[in-house]
């Protein structure tokens, strides 16, 4: 059966819109009957959040539109907009009417900024019967005439293990299939799910929040949309009403849900598991034995808070054999080529010390007696060597030998970490020498966690391990820590000695600027009181300079620990990115086939593009050492349609990668990025006609966002 009206209206829209962009809208209007008809066609525009009518702001001026069509015939009506700054997401409607027939269509377009999210951190923390002042410096001094306030927000809890709780959602969220973020996903969901079944208290507060009335905005009844937007605007999030920030935070830990996604995360992790029982970074690629570590120590974690994750010993076991093997083979690689190579020299490396610590998670998988042996002369090599290696190296080294009963190793390591420390009021406890780099033993979150992780093992006392946590919050970023799996430490991390969620102390006075904040006077959140955490907020025209100072004002025992997150646009040539190794030249080209073949024309001011023509685009990237783990993004102008849809993994001039097509960019993530030049082109077809921005191309260490660097803009023009 075919189902179709006498009338009906087929619009051609974009993926997405951008700011600043000039577009057409088209439609075609198709006549089914055996008379021609004469008629209106009007394009209605809302902003989606809100549901107000936003037609004046995108200039749609000349929004009803005539239109004849013959018998059977059909026919072309468009608009033109200008899309501004002031809306982020745009509900349209094109409505068609002649005398006793119409027909209209319905729906959601994200709209992006040309702009970039900054945000600035200050953590800060009190002690029993303490009045401390803070100063976010960058706020107080702020200058710039092209920045734009997006979000204040301030956060107050007696226990961190809160901060850990607030960034789960992200966990949960995230947008890309990499085996690592699968993993996050399944983490984040089982450890929500322990939460709530082991404490009344927390399970109320969730509770509350999912039954908090406030409806649930449009975006998140539109998955495909929250996705893109969250990948492509994060910040949107940020604008909701508390309260609806809450219920979907409530909606997020809500049980069933939470067992539906991690049954759903752990079978996508059982799938792209490879025979040999490991896993690749994305589907498709090589095994990746750090990968396979990663997970398998995150399920460590995992076990040593005391849950089990139904379903994943086959799993583990498997990806054990695979470890234990490669383990082997890495040993006996030291004497393959020089069978008289000096075994009592140092030859301790990063990924067999990795293994050593993942591996002290699973004593009840026993392993065979040559691993054991191996593990031996590894533990023995740590005892002369340790002294040498990186602070992320005597985390791995001090925690594998106090698994494994070499007690004096560990003290000495611990001792040396001590005296290397430095402390102070605002840092906490932190080492001078843990700064980014490229590879991911080089991380500092990661290394941080590390530190609360072994300290806390060993029996350190709380006032130690509160310092260290000071520097891990004072490097988070409002909901999350810089990556997933930066987050996913963190998170193990707070939530060490963190599960004494009823030790709430006596409650924080707070003034931010000239401004009482009274958690009793906000909504909602009476039941978090009981909990001792509360969040509040401030939006764009609210915030003042003057809000860059916080006092906290502590009675009775105990140490409260608050955020202040402050968020802005600004212009992307304002923004300073670190010096990196990476190069990146991109370029556009007017492909046409001719009777010699394939023809390419660079695109320059001026070059006329029209709808339906093919586009070429050649992106040529330099990097000067080798890398990993690096996330390359081409953003495209909302006029252009990618011609290839199907993501996959791909191998060319030597290299491999994953490309994935998403609405607004095509992305490539490539797990081995050695040093050289490499080129990669994809084809896109005009389909809508505009003066359009094409946005940039940029590239980062997907765990070291940091290391960053990008092209310069573009704009094109649609004939």
């Amino acid at each position: 059966t075919v189902t179709q009206k006498d009338l009906m209206v087929l619009p051609n829209p974009p993926r997405f819109l951008r700011e600043g962009d000039n577009i057409i809208i088209s439609t075609k209007i198709a006549n089914l009957t055996d008379e021609s008809i004469t008629g209106k066609a009007a394009l209605q525009l809302f902003d989606a959040i809100s549901e107000t009518a936003v037609d004046q702001a995108f200039s749609n001026k000349d929004a009803i539109k005539d239109f004849e069509i013959d018998a059977n015939g059909n026919t072309q009506v468009s608009w033109q907009l200008l899309i501004p700054d002031t809306t982020q997401a745009l509900q349209y409607r094109i409505v068609a009417k002649c005398e006793d027939i119409s027909d209209g269509e319905q729906n959601v377009l994200p709209v992006l900024s040309n702009r970039m999210l900054v945000t600035e951190t200050l953590p800060m923390w009190v002690g029993s019967d303490q009045t401390k002042s803070f100063n976010l410096k960058k706020l107080r001094e702020s200058q710039s005439e092209t920045l734009n306030h997006h979000n204040l927000t301030l956060e107050v809890t007696s226990n961190p293990a809160w901060y850990a709780v607030q960034a789960l959602p992200y966990l949960m969220e995230y947008p890309h299939e990499c085996s690592e973020q699968i993993f996050a996903r399944l983490y984040a969901n089982v450890l929500a799910t322990h939460l709530a079944n082991s404490n009344p208290k927390i399970r109320n507060v969730f509770d509350a929040w999912k039954n908090s009335g406030a409806l649930i905005s449009n975006l998140e009844k539109n998955p495909e949309l929250k996705s893109l937007l969250i990948q492509e605007t994060p910040w949107l999030r940020d604008a909701q009403s508390e309260a609806e920030q809450k219920k979907r935070i409530g909606l997020l830990f809500d049980l069933n849900k939470m067992r539906s996604e991690t049954q759903s995360s752990l079978r996508k992790l059982k799938r792209q598991q490879y025979p040999s029982g490991a896993w690749p970074w994305f589907d498709g690629g090589p095994e990746s034995r750090y990968i396979t570590q990663h997970i398998i120590a995150g399920m460590g974690h995992l076990k040593q808070l005391g849950i089990e994750v139904d379903g994943s010993e086959e799993m583990i076991k498997s990806a054990l054999n695979y470890l234990d093997r490669y383990f082997i083979r890495a040993y006996e690689e030291i004497t393959k080529y020089n069978k008289d190579v000096n075994l009592e020299k140092d030859h301790l490396n990063y990924i067999q010390l990795h293994y050593l610590y993942m591996r002290s998670f699973y004593p009840e998988f026993s392993a065979s007696k040559e691993v054991l042996e191996i593990q031996n002369y590894y533990l023995g090599q740590i005892d002369k060597y340790w002294l040498d290696r990186n602070l992320y190296s005597k985390g791995l080294m001090a925690l594998a030998s106090f698994r494994n009963e070499r007690n004096d190793t560990a003290t000495k390591i611990i001792k040396s970490l001590k005296e290397f420390s430095m402390e102070s009021e605002e840092l906490g406890m932190y080492w001078k020498e843990n700064t980014s780099s490229w590879f991911w033993y080089q991380a500092p979150i990661e290394t941080q966690a590390l530190m609360i992780e072994l300290f806390t093992e060993m029996g350190e006392d709380s006032a130690t391990i509160d310092k260290l946590k000071v520097w891990l919050l004072k490097n988070k970023q409002t909901n999350s820590w810089s990556t997933t799996k930066s987050t996913t430490a963190a998170v193990y991390a707070l939530m060490q000695r963190g599960s004494d969620w009823l030790s709430v102390t006596d409650a924080v006075e707070v003034m931010v600027g000239q401004e009482q904040v009274d958690p009793k006077s906000i909504d909602g959140v009476d039941i978090e009181a009981g909990t001792g955490y509360f969040k509040t907020s401030w939006k764009g025209t609210e915030i003042t300079s003057d809000k860059g100072e916080v006092t906290l004002t502590k009675t009775g025992d105990g140490i409260a620990w608050a955020g202040l997150y402050w968020q802005y646009f600004e212009d992307l040539d304002k923004i300073t990115s670190a010096e990196t190794p990476l190069k990146l030249k991109k370029k556009l080209f007017l492909k046409k086939n001719t009777d010699l073949g394939e023809s390419l024309t660079e695109i320059v001011e001026g070059t006329a593009i029209e709808i339906g023509d093919l586009v070429r685009v050649r992106i040529e990237l330099r990097v000067d050492r080798p890398m990993e783990f690096v996330h390359m993004k081409d953003m495209r102008a909302s006029g252009f349609e990618p011609i290839n849809v199907l993501s996959s993994y791909k191998w060319q001039d030597g290299l491999g990668y994953y490309e994935s097509t998403k609405d607004a960019s095509t992305n490539f993530f490539i797990d081995r990025l050695p040093k050289g030049v490499y080129v990669f082109e994809y084809d896109l077809r005009a389909n809508n006609a505009g003066d359009f921005s094409n946005g940039i191309t940029s590239i980062q260490s997907m765990y070291a966002p940091e290391f960053s660097s990008h092209s310069e803009g573009i704009r094109v023009k649609i004939k």
